[in-house]
């Protein structure tokens, strides 16, 4: 059976906006424990659901973010983790970005 990018998907609020930990600076204590020990298991969730959507194929930040439902800071700060354990690499080509500037293409290894 093939994995599906909706299966690695984050929860979605009633506005259907992703739910990630966090905790603001006015938040109790126990929001920010709580904060802290979900963060990590967050991590492992935007790497499998960025290595999901390039098994689509290369893509830019922007095509990834767009594929996962996370940030294009979300992407890029797991592309770095990603290519330093051998998972991913540059492709060495520039697609455009939404906004015309170019970014570096993405590949599974």
């Amino acid at each position: 059976m093939r994995t599906s990018i909706d299966d690695y998907r984050p929860a979605q609020d009633d506005s259907g906006l992703p739910l990630f930990a966090g905790a603001r600076q006015s938040h109790p204590a126990t929001s920010h424990a709580a904060a802290r020990a979900v963060t990590p298991k967050m991590r492992h969730v935007h790497e499998g659901l960025i290595l999901v959507a390039l098994e689509c194929g290369a893509a830019g930040k922007t095509r990834l973010a767009h594929l996962t439902g996370l940030t294009d800071q979300q992407v890029i700060r797991r592309m770095a983790t990603l290519e330093r354990e051998g998972l991913v690499v540059r492709t060495g080509r520039e697609v455009l970005s939404a906004a015309g500037r170019a970014e570096t293409e993405w590949g599974v290894k």
